[in-house]
Parts: C-alpha cells; structure tokens; sequence
C-alpha cells in the first residue's frame, strides 16, 4: 500500500518585506507579517544517522515553543519501523540540543503499536507573542496522531491528547477522532492536529485523506483541511464547515489520458494545493486568523510548498495567491519539498519551522529547515 511519503516522493521566494511597521504593513499588504523569505543555509535538526536510534534514518514536523526560559520542539523520528517523538531544546532558535524521546511507541496499545507522532502543543498563539506553552490543570496539553502500521504514515490514522506536567512524560488519552467517523473527506486517515485556544473555544485543526480515488482520477487520494471544537478538551464537535481547507483546482492535463478532462481545451493549470491542502497551523494577528499550510499538486515531478490562507474568525480562511515557502534551488536543503510549518516570533523577527527534503530516494536526506522575516 502506497503511503504519504512514497506518494510525494513519486510524484515529483517570497519578495522581501518593507520597511514599514508590521501594522502598517498589514494594512496594504495582508500578507507582509507573515514572509520569511530569508532561509537559514542548512538543516537546523538532522536524523542521528545511527539506525538504533527512534531518530536514526530521518526527522521531520517540527513543532516549536517556549517554556521554562527557553525554545522547546517536539519532532518526530523514523527508525525504519514508525514514528516516535522527540523534544529538542535551543537557545536561540538555530542551535538545538537533543532533550529525550519523549513520545515512544506502545507495543501493548490498539494505537501506538508502531507511531505515535506528538505533533502540536497548546501554547500562546499570538504571531509576535511568546509562544509560551499554556497549562490546564497545571498540565501542558498536546495533541497525538498515530498510524496503525509499521512504516512511515501506514493506515488510517486516529487523533487523541496527551498531558505532562514536565514535556518529558506524556499520558495519552484514548482517540478522539476516528477517520470512520467522520465524512469521506477523511475517511482514508487523519494527519496533524494543530491545537488553538481563543475566547473559551479550543480548536482542533487538522489535515486527513479520502480514501484511494478511482483510476480515471489517477488513483492515490486528497488531503485537505477541517477542524473540531470543544469546551472542555473532553467533548469534540466536528465542524460542519469542514472541510474549511479546499483544495485548490486541478490542471486538466494532470488526469489520466482516459479522463475526457485530459484532452480539455484550453488545458487548465494545477494549482500548488491541487492534491494536498495539509498540515494547517494556525495563528492570531489582531483580529486576523493566519492558516499555515503545506500545498502539493498534481503536476509533476511534485513539490511541496508553504502555503497561507486568511480569515476574521477561526473557521472561515481564504488563500492568498503567493507561495510562502518554495523548494529551494538544486542542491539545497529542501530542493524536493519545503512543508509542515510551525512558527515562533523572537526579537523582531518571525521563525518559520519546516520539514525539509533533498535527493532522491533512497538517498533522500529529510530534516528540519527554518526560514525568516529578517536576513540571517
């Protein structure tokens, strides 16, 4: 069975901001607070190299924030098997110190078999805020997504929380979303959960799959966007909005030559999000509502990218028409894919954290990028 990663990997900058104040800035230009065109060179986290290891052959979806004095990030490893989570922590936001596996499978659960990826964390939301992890109870709470089967993304995917009172240990709760569930957007599996807190209201975004498509489609299958709501972290509601992340239009000529589209005259272009509108983040500016996101398309070789939509209130977004982040130039760290955002700001400038992909498989190299509002 095809997973996420085989599908990317198969299928295969921003202008620079202002001068004015980010308000100001804002006001003619919606999306100037949110570039960070400048990239950091090199991977700021790589795999260990070492096969024993829950991060030996590759890491991947940062997840950034501050506490205790300092930058903490939640990653997940591969070690041939599955996902596992680990917490790094830095200084400066460049330079950063392995802290412990933190996120370790479960051969006794129904779950975390195989993966557990503890992959957001409820902390302050706000772009040029903290980023201060939040406590309830006086616990730090995460959301967790985890895949049934041994390898990388294998099977439908199921969503849950966990709490620790240190980041080092963690106490799952069981699933709180099922892909069976749900519509059939999200039927094939649910990725990343995003953790937001505003006004009472915890929002639960995240991205999932159909299931596979028809042959005359191409096969595969789609991601795109939704959201849950709750008061209590107890009691989850889906949006009946969902899916509030579409994916953007597809090139006609990226369908099988049996579809009567592929011949469709004038051909249509495929859009950057065709395939995948994935992996949201979301944060507040004011009173806007920012959506990070990675986009992939169906025109090949396919390259994943950083993408932004914008809303005035946490469930309606809509895309702007730039990339945020694109693939690097050849032989660049993220030369194949630029995706999974997390963000931080820190004196004066914003921090974009991604997944970045060099090389071909088998001898892709996959590891953590960041970029930024300000050069280096």
């Amino acid at each position: 069975m095809m997973n996420r990663r085989c599908f990317l990997r198969a299928s295969l900058q921003a202008a620079a901001l202002a001068s004015a104040p980010p308000l100001l800035q804002a006001a003619d230009d919606p999306v100037a607070p949110y570039r960070t065109p400048y990239k950091y060179p090199e991977l700021i986290y790589k795999a260990t190299g070492n096969k024993m290891d829950f991060d030996g052959l590759a890491v991947d979806d940062p997840i950034v924030f501050r506490a205790n004095g300092r930058f903490h990030m939640l990653y997940i490893g591969f070690d041939g098997t599955g996902y596992q989570t680990g917490l790094a922590s830095s200084g400066d936001l460049v330079h950063w110190t392995p802290t412990a596996l933190v996120g370790p499978r479960d051969a006794n659960s129904q779950y975390t078999k195989y993966n557990l990826a503890i992959s957001s964390i409820l902390r302050d939301k706000n772009l040029h805020g903290t980023g201060e992890a939040l406590k309830v109870d006086g616990h730090y709470i995460a959301a967790w997504n985890a895949y049934p089967s041994a390898g990388y993304e294998s099977g439908a995917a199921v969503i849950g929380l966990a709490r620790s009172s240190d980041l080092l240990h963690w106490t799952l709760t069981d699933a709180i979303l099922l892909p069976q569930d749900g519509a059939p957007w999200e039927h094939g599996g649910l990725y990343r959960p995003d953790l937001l807190l505003d006004n009472g209201m915890y929002y639960l975004y995240y991205n999932a799959k159909t299931d596979t498509l028809p042959k005359l489609e191409g096969g595969g299958w789609h991601e795109q966007s939704g959201v849950a709501t709750s008061r209590d972290l107890k009691t989850w509601t889906r949006s009946p909005l969902s899916p509030i992340l579409k994916n953007g239009p597809r090139g006609s000529a990226t369908y099988p030559a049996a579809n009567p589209l592929h011949d469709q005259m004038p051909a249509t272009p495929d859009a950057r999000d065709s395939r995948f509108a994935s992996n949201p983040y979301v944060m507040k500016y004011g009173k806007q509502y920012a959506m990070f996101y990675f986009g992939f398309g169906y025109e090949r070789p396919g390259r994943a990218c950083e993408m932004l939509a914008l809303g005035n209130d946490p469930l309606h977004f809509t895309k702007v028409p730039e990339v945020l982040i694109d693939i690097g130039r050849p032989g660049t760290v993220d030369e194949t894919f630029a995706h999974k955002p997390s963000a931080i700001y820190h004196e004066g400038a914003l921090y974009h954290f991604y997944c970045a992909v060099s090389g071909k498989y088998p001898n892709e190299v996959r590891g953590i990028a960041v970029a930024r509002s300000k050069p280096w």
